[in-house]
């Protein structure tokens, strides 16, 4: 089952902090919703681990993240894949554009493909969209929060 979803995210702080942070395994492990552990392999790729429930199914996923089409500071593509055991797998990516706007502001632009199969696909696609909208939306929110703060 496909999802694809897009998004804005103003985030006010230099252009450079925000890629940073986009970076750094530590800020997003604080800033992935359910992840229990990121740990980074090489300058672009990573193995996490992610809980997380959807409708009755609760999964720990366990997988790998990549950093690719690299254009600092301006914009990567982010690609993943993880297995759930019976809940199923899921996969895609994110193409995440930052544009300064005005100084100290930043407005990053996301999309994002995925492709979710398994038990999880069954849910239907209402269900996982609206769950998948709410992770983004968090991460999205988490990631300013963490940046804002300091």
């Amino acid at each position: 089952m496909a999802v694809k979803m897009e998004g804005e995210e103003r985030i006010a702080a230099p252009i450079d902090t925000v890629w940073q942070a986009l970076n750094d395994p530590e800020v997003l492990r604080a800033t992935i919703p359910g992840c229990e552990s990121l740990e980074k392999n090489s300058d672009t790729e990573m193995a996490a681990t992610v809980a997380m429930k959807i409708g009755p199914i609760k999964a720990r996923f366990n997988g790998n993240v990549e950093l690719k089409n690299l254009n600092p500071p301006h914009s990567y593509r982010i690609e993943g894949e993880g297995k759930g055991g019976v809940a199923g797998f899921a996969k895609g990516g994110a193409d995440v554009e930052l544009k300064e706007d005005g100084p100290g502001e930043t407005v990053l632009t996301y999309t994002v493909n995925a492709d979710v199969g398994g038990k999880m696909a069954q849910l239907g696609n209402r269900l996982i969209l609206s769950t998948s909208k709410k992770l983004a939306g968090q991460f999205f929110s988490n990631l300013n929060q963490k940046i804002t703060a300091g």
